[in-house]
């Protein structure tokens, strides 16, 4: 069978503010009018978009009609194209592409549209103005999941605190802090190092919301507009979805590009490609300052393109927190002093990300540096969950020449199901020590609620049991711990009313 050549056409992103009360955007509205903007790129007419076949739309926090992808297709005049829904996860934009790439090269599909939006902001204004967002459409149908969706935390987990991707990341954070070494003073600056860098590439894209170069100490100092969040991540830390973004990408072969009369300049390819899964939820990880699965994932991609990181001009890591840069950075082989941006928008918290589509922003951004530095090479990576599942891509303007053929994902996920984990103990009782742990914080800047992963014994046994726990409610005790270092404190584990408590024996 002849296998043809995916590649990318079109891209087209939009960014909407201060748009009068009744003229508001809708998620769907945003979504048409990336499309569009799309098809201009791509040098198609609008009434080209009837001809695509395929409609994948990527889920909204909060779905704003009953089904979205099929809303679409009726907006685009493409009732013919199979349209599905994406489920809950920021991997979705790049794991699109390299599912629907392999699916252009069988020959299953000829025409694709990607997309995905947000329209929190305007959402709030209305909810604000007393009104409700009115954008429901009408629907034939239940949608269609392009995969199932599955629970991102146990039960247990939950009831401990650790299921809002605000206050697990920290968790993480604090672990990465522990392996390099570094006090919470010294780690705080680094942080507002790291993300002062994206947020100067946010000042200088078109599409940023918040197109502003912050410093590094405005980052990482709390004050009365950079509250802690959950420690040691402050606002200014955190991926910002309360957005009005969409972002689109169309797909299509080399041969069906040409039938279409779509410039050559304006193709991308996609050179390599790679789809990886964590072990387990979080208590089953097997630490929390490294991820295999984005070793795993950097691997296959790199082995795919053949292209090393080194042939990397431009890159785009998944940035929701910073330990989510930093981990990617560590397990892809980036310095710490690598000089190039890990960043071509500006990062979830600067450039902002409408929800699970963060990603689309992305890859449209990185299509546009392509092509206007031809034969560059750049590397995109899309992270969903709690660095729990991974996608990447790697791109460039350079033709692929060879039949275009990807690795199943199953034939190297395997090594990372195999690994090993300490076992979980969901009612410990006696001595223990801690792993890793975070301070969450209200809205009024006081601390609410300690989460602690941590093992029972105190000995250095990489395979002690594991326990999820709270601290004591003390007030006191939550404010002292984001100043003085918990990391492996020793303490006592009970079990009281249901909940874990690990109290420390000092501090």
């Amino acid at each position: 069978m002849n296998r043809e050549i995916p590649i990318l056409v079109g891209v087209g992103q939009i960014t909407v503010r201060d748009e009068p009360l009744e003229q508001l955007s809708s998620p769907l509205d945003l979504i048409e009018a990336a499309a569009l903007g799309a098809a201009r790129d791509a040098g198609l007419s609008p009434e080209q978009l009837r001809r695509v076949d395929q409609i994948a739309v990527v889920k909204s926090f909060r779905e704003p009609t009953r089904n979205s992808a099929e809303s679409l297709a009726r907006r685009l005049g493409a009732e013919d194209a199979q349209h599905w829904l994406v489920p809950d996860g920021g991997q979705a934009p790049q794991y699109l592409v390299n599912h629907y790439a392999e699916e252009i090269a069988q020959g299953r599909s000829k025409f694709v549209l990607l997309s995905g939006a947000e329209a929190m902001d305007n959402a709030r204004r209305l909810i604000k103005a007393g009104r409700k967002p009115a954008w429901s459409e009408p629907a034939s149908h239940e949608p269609q999941y392009l995969y199932p969706d599955a629970p991102m935390a146990s039960d247990h987990e939950s009831a401990h605190g650790i299921w809002r991707a605000n206050h697990v990341y920290p968790l993480f954070e604090n672990a990465l802090r522990g392996h390099y070494g570094e006090s919470i003073d010294v780690y705080q600056q680094s942080l507002g190092t790291l993300f002062s860098k994206f947020s100067a590439v946010a000042a200088q894209s078109p599409n940023a919301w918040f197109p502003i170069h912050r410093s590094a100490q405005e980052i990482a100092e709390i004050g009365p507009k950079n509250r802690y969040v959950a420690f040691p991540h402050t606002k200014f830390m955190n991926a910002m979805n309360q957005i009005n973004q969409s972002a689109v990408v169309l797909m299509t072969s080399q041969a069906h590009a040409r039938s279409l009369g779509i410039e050559q300049s304006r193709w991308v390819y996609l050179h390599g490609c790679a789809d990886t899964i964590e072990h387990g939820f979080m208590a089953e990880r097997v630490n929390y300052f490294s991820s295999p699965a984005l070793r795993v994932l950097g691997e296959q991609a790199f082995a795919m393109a053949k292209r090393s990181l080194a042939d990397m001009n431009f890159v785009d890591i998944y940035s929701c927190f910073p330990c989510a840069v930093a981990i990617a950075r560590d397990e892809l082989g980036f310095g710490k002093d690598d000089p190039r941006p890990l960043t071509v928008t500006g990062g979830l918290p600067f450039h902002g990300g409408a929800g699970n589509n963060y990603s689309m922003n992305a890859i449209a951004s990185m299509a546009d540096k392509l092509r206007a530095e031809p034969g560059s090479f750049g590397l995109v990576t899309a992270n969903g969950g709690y660095l729990s599942k991974h996608s990447a891509g790697i791109y460039s303007t350079t033709p692929v020449t060879q039949a275009w053929q990807r690795p199943a994902p199953s034939t190297y996920q395997a090594q990372i199901d195999n690994l090993s984990a300490p076992p979980l103990v969901q009612a410990p009782h006696g001595k223990a020590q801690i792993e890793t742990y975070t301070v969450t914080f209200g809205r009024d800047g006081k601390p609410e609620r300690g989460i602690v992963i941590g093992r029972l014994g105190i000995d250095s046994d990489a395979m002690a049991p594991r326990f999820l726990a709270n601290l004591p409610k003390d007030t006191a005790l939550l404010e002292s711990v984001t100043v003085t270092d918990l990391l492996a404190a020793h303490g006592q584990v009970e079990q009281v009313d249901g909940l874990n408590i690990f109290t420390p024996t000092s501090c």
